[in-house]
């Protein structure tokens, strides 16, 4: 630190040295103070309009460009994330809810448009779900998690996920139910105390995942129509859900 500011006081000193030379320069070869007096004060007076540009205005826009594109990237990783593990994850955890029922109605039908989408995000808010894993089998979930570990940890490590708490969040809760599983030998076995406490950890979770997985909805059908109509024939909620467009889905005994 040390050198790094005496490197910086050379060079300040050296800059206000060069200046005054010149203008002694000047004031030898035309002999007009008044001239440089007047473009001194006349620079002076700009300075706070240059601040006021750069590191306002300009730095500004700089930013929230720079915010635009850190927003798309997260967002990219957010659709991988839905893709990879994010909704065989929703349809597992459903398996505990027992007002699936209620869930799947909300979203079902949902269009995700801008006139729908706050009434939607409101009775999420309003409805809590009721997790119940007394005689579920939890293996289906651990198995998944683990499958998916080493996806977690490179999602963790991706540095702008700083700019995300709530996706964030939502990696921390699903990384720390996948830990609780992996440290049960037996988890379709457990007392009936440790048995709320993963309720706790999957309720956790699927508050966190149904409410992500809504805005990321929300932003594909805003930004991404063709990204949309995908993930809108994969939805998690519908259990009649069908990539193929205008192929009749099968009997729900079928599924």
């Amino acid at each position: 630190k040390r050198f790094l500011h005496s490197w910086q006081a050379m060079l300040i000193g050296s800059l206000l040295m060069l200046s005054a030379l010149f203008y002694l320069l000047h004031y030898l070869i035309f002999r007009d103070a008044h001239h440089i007096f007047v473009y001194l004060v006349s620079d002076i007076a700009f300075v706070p309009v240059e601040v006021l540009l750069v590191t306002v205005i300009i730095h500004r826009v700089l930013s929230e460009r720079e915010k635009k594109v850190l927003l798309e990237k997260l967002n990219m990783l957010i659709g991988v994330f839905f893709s990879e593990l994010g909704q065989p994850l929703i349809r597992t955890l459903m398996e505990y809810d027992a007002t699936c029922d209620v869930t799947r109605r909300q979203f079902k039908g949902a269009d995700f448009s801008r006139e729908s989408f706050p009434r939607l995000k409101k009775n999420l808010a309003a409805h809590g779900c009721s997790i119940d894993v007394t005689g579920k089998d939890l293996r289906l979930l651990r198995d998944l998690l683990l499958e998916k570990r080493q996806f977690l940890l490179s999602l963790l490590e991706n540095p702008n996920l700083l700019e995300h708490d709530r996706f964030t969040e939502l990696l921390l809760a699903v990384f720390h139910l996948s830990e609780e599983l992996n440290h049960r030998e037996d988890p379709d076995h457990l007392p009936a105390a440790d048995l709320r406490h993963i309720e706790g950890d999957i309720k956790r979770v699927y508050e966190l995942i149904v409410r992500e997985w809504a805005d990321y909805m929300n932003h594909m059908r805003e930004n991404y129509p063709y990204l949309f109509s995908l993930a809108i024939r994969l939805n998690p909620f519908d259990p009649q859900a069908r990539p193929e467009i205008g192929l009749e889905a099968p009997p729900n005994n079928t599924i």
